[in-house]
């Protein structure tokens, strides 16, 4: 990515040249950041530099409206990981498509996998009602398998609010599975 930051100056196109200069010293700090942020979700090097590539076109063009400069950093993570995360849930959505609309390889039959499938549209329904503070940690470290230290550097936020959101993200995911389980069985 320190390649990337190296192209930027060229297509900075500015009347504020302080403005501009200091978008390009946030991004000569911070080449990478973005490019890790993404791999981390997305484990696929070609879809990762692409999302920060997406990540730093949208920051230039926000740049102006970063209350705080010295916050770039942290700013650049929480851009990237929407990003990153919006990218997974649509290859998870593309892929349950195909993997319904292809033939039944898992060896299960046509009634196990409505049944894993319902379970599985249940989970990501139940995932998505949590709050997004709640749902980034949960994804992070329950589904991407982060630990508290790493989840909490990404985010930048202190490992104690890490573990209470994860808690309470857990919590609010059975209180969420147990009621759309219950109007499930209703049906």
């Amino acid at each position: 990515m320190n390649e990337a930051a190296g192209h930027f100056p060229g297509m900075l196109v500015s009347t504020d040249d302080s403005l501009e200069r200091e978008f390009e010293e946030a991004v000569r700090t911070s080449a990478d950041l973005a490019v890790r942020v993404a791999f981390s979700i997305l484990r696929r090097r070609e879809d990762a530099e692409e999302i920060a590539q997406e990540a730093y076109a949208r920051a230039y063009r926000r740049f102006r409206d970063l209350r705080e400069p010295q916050q770039f950093r942290a700013w650049m993570v929480r851009v990237t990981w929407r990003l990153a995360i919006d990218r997974w849930r649509a290859d998870r959505r593309r892929a349950a498509r195909e993997q319904v609309a292809g033939e039944n390889s898992s060896g299960l039959n046509v009634e196990e996998e409505a049944v894993r499938a319902e379970r599985s549209a249940l989970l990501w329904k139940a995932i998505d009602a949590l709050p997004a503070k709640l749902r980034s940690v949960l994804i992070l470290a329950a589904l991407q398998g982060h630990d508290v230290r790493e989840v909490a550097r990404l985010l930048g936020i202190p490992e104690g609010t890490v573990k209470s959101r994860l808690f309470l993200a857990r919590r609010g995911l059975a209180e969420s599975l147990t009621c759309l389980v219950n109007d499930s069985a209703k049906r």
